[in-house]
């Protein structure tokens, strides 16, 4: 079982006042956005949007910028430094 229908699971037991503490805290753990809403515009860029979305939601984990450069070295046979 997944941790979102595990939290579903938990969720449906609770008491309205619980599910509003809930939220309260998971309002509370979100960062906040510091840049504007991403809306794809091309249906390509929508596509792949969800993709990306699904994969995260699954709970995938997204290379930061100096990791992917450091795959993409790694698999195009460039430098690396160790």
């Amino acid at each position: 079982m997944g941790k979102e229908e595990q939290l579903l699971e938990y969720w449906r037991d609770l008491p309205p006042e619980a599910k509003e503490q809930v939220l309260a805290l998971a309002k509370s753990l979100k960062p906040p956005s510091t840049e504007k809403e991403f809306t794809p515009q091309t249906p390509l860029a929508q596509k792949l949007w969800s993709i990306r979305q699904r994969a995260i939601a699954s709970g995938m984990q997204l290379l930061t910028e100096s990791e992917l450069e450091q795959e993409l070295a790694e698999r195009r046979g460039g430098y690396n430094e160790f």
